[in-house]
C-alpha cells in the first residue's frame, strides 16, 4: 500500500496542544461514546490479545462498552479472569466475555488459541493484535525467533491467518470486518531486515533494533493484509497508541534501557495514560467513518504524517518512509508463510 493522501482526524484539535496525561485528548471509551456505539453492537464479536494490563485492558473495556462478545487473550485463565472482573466492574454492557489462553511465544499455542475461538465463533468481526513485548534480554521463542519478532509478528501473522477465514466470511454491506495491528514509533528505529535470515537474530544482537524490526513487521502486515483482502471485506490498520510510561510493556527494561528511552527525549506533555493510549485502536475498530477503509498506520486518533526525516523523533506520531515499503511488505509476507508453517496466498 502507498502512503497515505487523505488524512482524517476527528481529534485534530484535542492534539495541537497536549498538556500530559488526563488532558483532553481522548480516552478510548470517549471514542467509543463519540461513536455513538455503547450497547449497540450486540450482533459483533471481537478479539484481543493481550487484554490483562495497560492499554489491552482498557481497549477491551471500551470495546465490551460497545455490547460486542468480546473474546480477550492472556497467559493463564487466572489473569484473564481479573480483567474481566475488573471490565465488567463498571461497564455499561452485560455482554459476554470469554478467555482464551495465549502464550505468543509458541505457535502451537496460537494454533490451539485459534481452534478454541473457532469452536466458539464462526463469527469475528474485529481483531485488535494488541499484545507485545519491548526490548527484553535476548531469548528465543519455542520455535527459534528471536522473541520480538516471534512474539510481535509471526505469532500474530499465524492467527491472522488461521482466523482468516472467520473475517472473511464475517462482513456485511454496511460493516467490513478490521483488523487492527498495534505497531509504535518504535518502527523507526530500523526497517524489517529482510536479508537476515537467522530470525533468532543472536549475532551481534541489539534488542533495540530488533524490537523496531517487529514494529515495522506489525505496520507491513497491516498495509499487506489491506492489498489482498481489502477488496473482499477485510481492512487493516497499523496504530501508535503514544508515549504511555505506565505501560507493562517495558516491564524487562533495565536502567540502562530507561536511559536509551530518556535519550529518545519524549516531551512530557505528549504523554498519554493507558485509556488515552487505547483510544487510537479503538478508534480505527469502531469509527464510522473509517469504513471500507484501511492500509495506514494511525495515530493520535487519525491518519498519521511523513514524519521529520531527521532529529530525534521515536515517540511522536509520525511514520517513518519505511513503513510503506511496498516491495518489503509483500516479501515478509511470503518470509512469514515459510516461518509459521503455511501456504503462501
Amino acid at each position: 500500500m502507498g502512503a497515505p493522501t487523505e488524512f482524517t482526524r476527528p481529534y485534530a484539535t484535542e492534539h495541537e496542544q497536549p498538556n500530559g496525561e488526563n488532558d483532553s485528548r481522548p480516552t478510548a471509551m470517549k471514542v467509543v461514546q463519540d461513536q455513538g456505539l455503547v450497547g449497540r453492537w450486540g450482533d459483533k464479536v471481537v478479539l484481543i490479545t493481550g487484554c490483562n494490563v495497560g492499554i489491552g485492558l482498557e481497549t477491551a473495556r471500551a470495546m465490551h462498552a460497545t455490547g460486542a462478545k468480546l473474546f480477550i487473550t492472556a497467559r493463564t485463565q487466572s489473569k484473564g479472569a481479573l480483567a474481566i472482573k475488573d471490565i465488567m466492574a463498571n461497564s455499561p454492557s452485560q455482554a459476554q466475555i470469554e478467555v482464551i489462553e495465549l502464550e505468543l511465544d509458541s505457535l502451537d499455542s496460537v494454533r490451539a488459541a485459534a481452534q478454541t475461538f473457532l469452536t466458539k465463533s464462526k463469527q469475528l468481526n474485529v481483531m485488535i493484535t494488541n499484545a507485545g513485548i519491548m526490548a527484553p534480554p535476548h531469548a528465543l521463542t519455542k520455535e527459534g525467533f528471536e522473541s520480538q519478532l516471534g512474539t510481535n509478528h509471526f505469532a500474530h501473522f499465524l492467527l491472522f491467518q488461521l482466523l482468516k477465514p472467520a473475517l472473511l466470511s464475517s462482513w456485511t454491506s454496511d460493516f467490513s470486518s478490521r483488523v487492527v495491528t498495534v505497531s509504535s514509533s518504535g518502527h523507526k528505529i530500523s526497517t524489517f531486515d529482510l536479508e537476515n535470515t537467522d530470525y533468532s537474530r543472536t549475532k551481534d544482537y541489539d534488542k533495540w533494533r530488533c524490537y523496531g524490526e517487529s514494529k515495522t513487521a506489525n505496520i507491513w502486515m497491516a498495509n499487506e493484509i489491506e492489498r489482498r483482502y481489502g477488496g473482499v471485506g477485510v481492512h487493516a490498520i497499523s496504530v501508535h497508541p503514544g508515549p504511555i510510561f505506565t505501560s507493562s510493556l517495558g516491564r524487562s527494561l533495565t536502567d540502562t534501557d530507561m536511559a536509551v528511552m530518556e535519550s529518545f527525549r519524549i516531551p512530557d506533555n505528549v504523554r498519554k495514560t493507558p485509556a488515552q493510549g487505547a483510544a487510537t485502536q479503538v478508534w480505527c475498530a469502531t469509527a464510522g467513518e473509517l469504513e471500507g477503509k484501511g492500509g495506514f498506520y494511525a495515530a493520535d486518533c487519525g491518519v498519521a504524517e511523513l514524519g521529520p526525516e531527521k532529529g530525534n523523533y521515536i515517540g511522536l506520531s509520525g511514520y517513518a518512509p519505511h513503513a510503506y515499503d511496498e516491495a518489503g511488505s509483500r516479501r515478509l509476507w511470503d518470509i512469514s508463510c515459510d516461518a509459521v508453517g503455511i501456504s503462501r496466498d
